[in-house]
């Protein structure tokens, strides 16, 4: 048995359903393991040894066959080292800092609990400061594909981790956009949600305040599945957040098409890179020919928002986190993560009101552009740089890299990195980010879909969402479906009813059938698609549908009950029965024809 070079979810969950053990599969990862140690790139600050995870696999194999549900069973990854493991130490990529965490931290808990299993823990620029992947005691992380290009960071570890086929999913952190430059170089998905959907309970803090948990993986659809089960409310984090639903600026209009926002032209910054110019501008070019929007938009205020992280009060946040560490080991920390340690000291409480003040100046004045758009489009990272380079100037190339995620969680935003290409100069890839308002997850996950050509992706948000079967006017394409879009309802899939129901055309404008569930053995399967909808979104929906139409359970073609909109039977009278067409599609085809 050989492992595929790119490992994924579904490598190993086909090995498992051909009867592969996870533990035979972790004496084949185990030998991989070593093999890329010895390249001499220093991805890991610490390893789980092999009898340690053979021994935990043999639990889940007992719990599945005990009838668990482990949605995650036997898949390995790596854990950036700000999160705790529990029996393993956290550094932050300070052997000094180390210590030992007496339980998991929150997002890693879910996971294992999910049937997943830690195998080590990732290198990362110390205290999660820097986006270069190279401030480390313990080396500086190279490219996964190239020693001499940075890596990216503060998640360089567990960017390259997953690049490198090491694992097919990892944890990092993101501050200043450490969960999605790493991934932008290496041509992952970084899922960056919106701030306290993801538990940061276990993670040592950057700035505490705007931190976030990240995933990286190689497609839209694992990312997804794994940020729903990690995006979970945590009461014992005071800064885990309720998801909210999100919905769409009413002034887009009842529409399917999108607007998405670009930079004006004369703004846009690479640093001189026309590569990382050319393959943002065929981005563009492909939303466009997707049926996309392009609208510009000033982004002065998120350029002057960014400056705030470090050039203002913010850094001070940085220094917090550490503050007694730093006071007794100052020789122990990076030189270049010292001087902006220390740089937090200069910070005055006056100075930190004054850039509250800023900040929500900037988050009004942002307000016109989220009401003329669905999502930004933005160059994960304007360039990158090799190592030597890096070493050379540290603190403005790292500055660089932090141009279009800077100002992403001062301001509350929501933003998924995913890949935009490969560079004809060095090979290496390139990638943009899709960014909205917060809780805009669900959208951001359909509009990268289609970017991407792949398959849409059901909506990360599991926990209070519902699923939704619409047969009518609120189908794609029809009249009313924008009323879903506007309410944050996310496409699942198309499929049929049970064969139990009718369907009457009501002489309504603009036309909407009524679906009526009738006696066994009368009825026929009906066309219906289904969405993920938020509950509040469903309940400003309820208030838009007329009578006879009421809130009731459809059943599928596969048994399963979902929540839709029903007619009672004996309501519909004088309303045109059109069961025999099979669809509402059907029918309104006939009637314009």
């Amino acid at each position: 048995m050989k492992l595929p070079e790119v490992l994924t979810l579904g490598t190993f969950r086909q090995l498992y359903a051909n009867g592969t053990s996870p533990l035979d599969v972790l004496e084949l990862l185990e030998k991989r393991w070593r093999d890329f140690e010895k390249t001499g790139n220093p991805v890991w600050i610490s390893r789980r040894n092999l009898a340690d995870l053979l021994e935990e696999a043999e639990a889940l194999v007992q719990r599945k066959n005990a009838g668990a549900t482990l949605p995650l069973y036997g898949i390995p990854f790596a854990v950036k080292d700000n999160i705790d493991v529990r029996g393993m130490p956290t550094t932050a990529g300070c052997p000094e800092f180390a210590y030992e965490p007496k339980e998991d931290a929150a997002a890693v808990a879910l996971l294992r609990e999910a049937g997943a299993m830690v195998v080590g823990k990732t290198n990362l620029d110390q205290f999660a400061t820097g986006l270069v992947g190279t401030r480390s005691p313990y080396g500086a992380c190279r490219h996964a594909h190239s020693a001499e290009w940075i890596s990216g960071g503060s998640s360089s570890g567990s960017a390259v981790a997953v690049a490198a086929g090491l694992v097919p999913f990892s944890l990092g952190t993101d501050t200043a956009g450490s969960g999605r430059v790493p991934a932008a170089f290496h041509g992952l998905v970084g899922v960056k949600g919106t701030r306290g959907l993801v538990s940061t309970r276990g993670v040592v803090p950057a700035c505490r305040s705007l931190d976030c948990v990240t995933l990286f993986a190689h497609s839209l659809g694992e990312a997804s599945e794994l940020f729903a089960l990690v995006a979970k409310f945590d009461p014992l984090d005071p800064y885990s957040r309720r998801a909210k639903a999100f919905l769409r600026p009413a002034g887009l209009g009842e529409t399917e098409r999108f607007s998405f926002g670009v930079p004006r032209e004369s703004d846009w910054c690479f640093f001189g890179d026309q590569e990382a110019e050319r393959l943002y501008r065929d981005k563009i070019d492909a939303l466009v020919k997707l049926g996309g929007e392009r609208r510009e938009i000033d982004d002065r205020p998120l350029r002057e928002a960014a400056l705030l992280l470090y050039q203002g009060p913010w850094v001070a946040e940085r220094t917090a986190a550490v503050e007694a560490f730093l006071q007794s080991h100052p020789d122990k920390i990076h030189p270049v993560v010292r001087k902006i340690l220390e740089s937090g000291k200069e910070k005055s409480a006056v100075e930190a009101y004054r850039g509250a003040y800023a900040l929500e100046e900037y988050k009004r004045q942002t307000e016109e552009i989220w009401s003329n758009i669905d999502f930004l489009l933005l160059p994960t990272a304007p360039t990158m740089y090799r190592i030597a380079e890096v070493e050379k100037d540290p603190i403005l190339l790292n500055s660089r890299l932090g141009t279009y995620t800077n100002f992403v969680n001062l301001l509350d935003l929501a933003a998924l990195a995913v890949e935009a290409g490969e560079r004809e100069d060095n090979g290496l890839g390139f990638g943009v980010s899709l960014i909205a308002p917060a809780w805009s997850e669900n959208q951001l996950f359909r509009w990268a879909a289609l970017l991407q050509g792949e398959e849409p992706v059901s909506p990360p948000l599991s926990g209070g969402d519902i699923l939704f079967a619409v047969c009518g006017a609120h189908l794609r394409g029809q009249p009313l479906h924008g009323q879903l879009l506007a309410l944050g309802a996310t496409f699942v899939e198309e499929t049929r009813t049970a064969p139990e129901y009718h369907l009457f055309a009501l002489p309504t404008d603009p036309p909407k059938p009524a679906l009526v569930a009738v006696a066994e053995g009368r009825g026929c399967s009906v066309e219906v698609e289904l969405y993920r909808i938020s509950q509040k979104g469903l309940g400003c929906l309820l208030t838009k549908v007329p009578a006879p139409l009421a809130l009731g359970a459809v059943r599928l073609q596969n048994g399963r009950e979902v929540c839709g909109f029903l007619g009672a039977e004996g309501s519909c009278r004088g309303a045109e029965d059109i069961t025999a067409y099979g669809s509402w599609r059907s029918w309104r085809k006939r009637d314009c024809s």
